[in-house]
C-alpha cells in the first residue's frame, strides 16, 4: 500500500511558508509599535528635561565627569541625558523585538500547524482511501477480467457456462460493493465530524442482531439495565454489526455467542464473546490495523474478508472517545469489549 510521499513534504513547506507570513506580520506590528513607543518616550523625556532646565536655570550645578574650568550649561546636560536615555531605550526595544522574534517564531509555527492540520488530515484521508481502494480492488477486477476474457474466447460456450461466469462475476461485484462501503465509511470517519446524540445501546444491539436471521439464534444477550450512550446512531449500528458479524464468522456454526451490556463507571460496556480458533497473543496488537488478517482462514473460504471490519470498528469507537480492546485464549474464547460514554442526564432520567 503506497501513499503519496510528496504530501508530508508539501505540508512541511506550507507550514514553513505560513509560519513566515505569521512571523513577518507579527514583526511588522512589533517594529511599528516600537517606533511609536520610541518617539513618544523620547518626546516625553525631552519635554520633562526642558521643564527641569527652565526650573533650575541660573543655579550653580555640577555634572559627573565634568572637567575643571569647563563651562557646563543646563542645555548641555539635558541633551546628554536625553541621548543616553534614547540609547538605552533603543537597546531595550531591540531586546524586546528579539524576544518577540523568538517567541513569535515558535507561536507562529504552532498556529501554522494548527491551521493546516484539518487540511492535512483531509488530504491524508483522501490519499489513504485511494491507496486502500487500489490495493484491494486490483485482485477482484483481475479475476472478473480473466473470467470474461476466457468466456469470450470460448466459441463452444453455452448458456450454462455463461451463467456460471456471470454468477462468479456477480459474487466479485458484491465483494467490491462491500469493500467500497467499508472504505467510504472509513474515509468519512477520517475526514468529517459526526453528529452525536442520545442513543439506546440495548435497542441498537437488539435491532442489529435481528438482521442476522438464522445466526441470531446463536446469540444470547445479558443486559443489566438500559444504557443510553452519547453517540451517532448510524455509526453505532455499523459498530455492533461488525463485531457480531466477526463473532459469527470466526466461531463454530453450532456454538453460542454471548453479549453482555452493562454500566461501568461513566461508560456503557458492551462485550461480545465467542469460541473458536481465537487470536494468538503476538497478533492481537495488529487486529485493528487496516487490511490485517490474523490468520489465513480469514482470507479463504465462504467468509473471505478484507481486514477492514475491525479497523472500521476501532475508528468508530475512537470518534466517540470510547475504548475498544480484545482478549483471546486460542481455541477457547475471544472477547471484544467496548466502552462508550454515557449520556449522564438521560441515563439518570431513564433509571428513575
Amino acid at each position: 500500500m503506497k501513499q503519496n510521499k510528496n504530501l508530508p513534504t508539501m505540508f512541511r513547506s506550507a507550514t514553513l511558508r505560513l509560519t513566515g507570513w505569521y512571523l513577518l506580520t507579527l514583526m511588522l506590528f512589533s517594529v511599528i509599535f516600537s517606533i511609536i513607543i520610541f518617539q513618544v518616550a523620547t518626546n516625553e523625556l525631552g519635554a520633562r528635561l526642558e521643564r527641569l532646565e527652565t526650573s533650575f536655570e541660573g543655579a550653580n550645578l555640577t555634572y559627573p565627569n565634568q572637567l575643571p574650568m569647563q563651562p557646563l550649561s543646563l542645555a548641555t546636560i539635558r541633551l546628554s541625558e536625553q541621548g543616553k536615555a534614547s540609547s538605552n531605550l533603543s537597546i531595550e526595544l531591540l531586546y524586546i523585538n528579539f524576544g518577540v522574534l523568538l517567541i513569535g517564531g515558535v507561536g507562529s509555527y504552532f498556529f501554522a500547524r494548527r491551521s493546516l492540520a484539518p487540511i492535512e488530515k483531509a488530504h491524508n484521508a483522501q490519499s489513504r482511501f485511494t491507496s486502500d481502494a487500489s490495493h484491494e480492488l486490483r485482485t477482484p477486477l483481475a479475476v472478473m477480467k480473466t473470467e470474461l476474457e476466457v468466456a469470450l474466447r470460448d466459441k463452444d460456450a453455452n448458456s450454462d457456462t455463461l451463467k456460471e461466469v456471470l454468477s462468479s462475476n456477480l459474487e466479485e461485484v458484491d465483494k467490491l460493493t462491500k469493500l467500497s462501503e467499508m472504505l467510504l465509511s472509513l474515509s468519512r470517519l477520517d475526514s468529517s465530524p459526526i453528529k452525536l446524540g442520545s442513543v439506546n445501546l440495548n435497542k441498537v444491539v437488539g435491532e442489529t442482531i435481528k438482521k442476522f436471521n438464522k445466526s441470531a439464534k446463536r446469540i444470547h444477550i445479558t443486559s443489566k439495565g438500559q444504557q443510553i450512550v452519547y453517540a451517532n446512531e448510524a455509526a453505532l449500528y455499523n459498530l455492533i454489526k461488525v463485531l457480531v458479524d466477526n463473532a459469527i464468522q470466526y466461531s463454530p456454526k453450532d456454538s453460542d455467542i454471548e453479549i453482555t451490556i452493562k454500566k461501568k463507571d461513566v461508560f456503557a460496556s458492551f462485550e461480545i464473546s465467542n469460541s473458536g480458533q481465537g487470536i494468538s497473543p503476538e497478533k492481537i496488537p495488529y487486529v485493528f490495523d487496516r487490511f490485517y488478517r490474523a490468520d489465513s482462514s480469514r482470507t479463504n473460504g465462504e467468509h473471505k474478508g478484507y481486514g477492514l471490519g475491525l479497523a472500521l470498528a476501532k475508528s468508530i469507537v475512537e470518534v466517540h472517545n470510547g475504548e475498544l480492546k480484545v482478549t483471546s485464549t486460542p481455541d477457547v474464547l475471544t472477547t471484544f469489549s467496548i466502552l462508550l460514554p454515557l449520556n449522564s442526564s438521560v441515563q439518570a432520567k431513564t433509571q428513575k
